[in-house]
């Protein structure tokens, strides 16, 4: 049994065994149906329970389809459908329900504290599916995604990131260390990632880099990514926080200063940090960076079910 909660903490050697499981299982199922499962079928009989504390789309349907191409089933649960909390059960006893009755659990939750206790109680694999400080699952599928158009490791490309410093970029810059690329971040001075990541980044991989200005995290980049300024449940002045971004804005003048091919990703819901014109452009791999989660979550299953091959 193995959980799947911060990239940081999973071994380089494990990762890229999830993403050559990935691209191979993706070759395979070409010809079938998003219904169908694999022909293998390695998780029959399995049991994924989802919980949402924070609306999803993307993580919620790739974590169903993933289970069910693998032969399994999900069920999703809401928190005000549990007694956990204020319905008087403890996170312990929660923990052990879900461990008697279900094979894994994938939990999206807006307190890191709570992931941690859980992990510490369930006797099943967890998965973090978005927390407030990491987004693994998005990241490794991005990371995937750009091998797969790039063709060519990401170790070899120059990746950007700009924006905000949020949950997504803290996953990025560990991939950065895990998967041993430059990562040039573009963000607000008062909006720089945090200190103790940063400097245990820096410490094992020297190409990373922070500026306050956006030109200079996009020149020569092969990837650009962006995520939305304002995020749901933001506690936020949001106009004020929206002003402060907007030399940050991915458009066409900025895009020009990364590689003549260079991709621009983004993880869903967009806002108003990129413009329509890239957005819906050619460089623009959004939906296939969208699609990918699906396969990509189906090895993070087959990794923590202890079926990785």
């Amino acid at each position: 049994m193995k959980h799947f909660i911060n990239i940081k903490d999973i071994s380089t050697k494990d990762l890229k065994k999830i993403l050559k499981e990935t691209k191979k299982r993706k070759q395979a199922r070409k010809k079938l149906s998003i219904l169908e499962a694999d022909k293998d079928s390695p998780l029959k009989g399995k049991l994924l329970i989802q919980m949402f504390e924070k609306p999803s789309l993307r993580t919620r349907l790739s974590f169903h389809l993933a289970i069910k191409q693998l032969g399994g089933g999900t069920i999703t649960l809401r928190p005000n459908e549990l007694h956990l909390g204020d319905g008087g059960e403890t996170l312990e006893d929660t923990a052990k329900i879900l461990s008697t009755y279900g094979d894994g659990f994938m939990l999206r939750t807006d307190n890191n504290k709570k992931l941690e206790n859980f992990k510490n109680f369930l006797s099943i694999p967890l998965i973090n599916g978005l927390s407030p400080s990491s987004h693994p699952t998005q990241v490794l599928s991005d990371v995937f995604t750009v091998e797969e158009i790039k063709k060519k490791s990401i170790s070899k490309l120059d990746i950007a990131w700009i924006g905000d410093s949020n949950n997504v970029l803290n996953s990025l810059i560990a991939a950065s260390v895990k998967f041993d690329f430059k990562l040039s971040i573009g963000c607000p001075k008062n909006y720089n990632p945090r200190k103790d990541l940063i400097d245990w980044a820096k410490n094992k991989n020297r190409n990373i880099f922070v500026y306050n200005e956006a030109k200079k995290a996009a020149i020569n980049a092969d990837v650009i990514f962006s995520d939305k300024v304002i995020s749901l449940n933001d506690k936020v002045n949001k106009e004020k926080k929206l002003s402060q971004f907007k030399n940050f804005i991915i458009n066409q003048k900025l895009m020009r200063l990364a590689k003549k091919d260079c991709i621009f990703l983004h993880c869903l819901p967009r806002g108003s940090e990129v413009d329509e014109k890239v957005f819906l452009s050619k460089q623009s791999k959004v939906w296939l960076q969208a699609l990918n989660r699906v396969h990509v979550q189906k090895s993070i299953l087959l990794y923590c079910f202890g079926k990785l091959r």
